[in-house]
């Protein structure tokens, strides 16, 4: 299992229309697999961004980043972000959730 990390980086005033374009091409990776997705916006540099998305195996994510789908949102998309995009793959080796149980008992 392994996280792919895709950074995108806004081009000027272009942050709020890239967002909300990553809002909409990010769970398009469950139809390719993905167990987990998110997109993190920096507070700290509005134009930064962060995707992220869980798959069992690479192969996977490449059928989503090469599909029709996403292929359409780069060539929308193409002005409101700088090149290159160089994701990376990382391998899981551990993570966790604080159940809302824990979190109301103070565990």
């Amino acid at each position: 299992m392994g996280v792919v990390h895709i950074p995108w980086y806004a081009t000027g005033f272009r942050g709020d229309k890239l967002q909300a374009a990553l809002e909409e091409i990010a769970p398009v990776a469950a139809r390719y697999g993905a167990r987990s997705w998110q997109v993190h916006r920096f507070t700290e540099d509005k134009y930064k961004f962060l995707q992220t998305a869980e798959f069992d195996r690479k192969l996977d994510f490449e059928r989503y980043w090469n599909s029709q789908e996403f292929i359409d949102f780069r060539v929308m998309t193409s002005s409101w972000w700088q090149v290159p995009i160089l994701y990376s793959w990382a391998d899981l080796v551990s993570n966790g959730v604080v159940s809302e149980e824990a979190l109301a008992s103070g565990a």
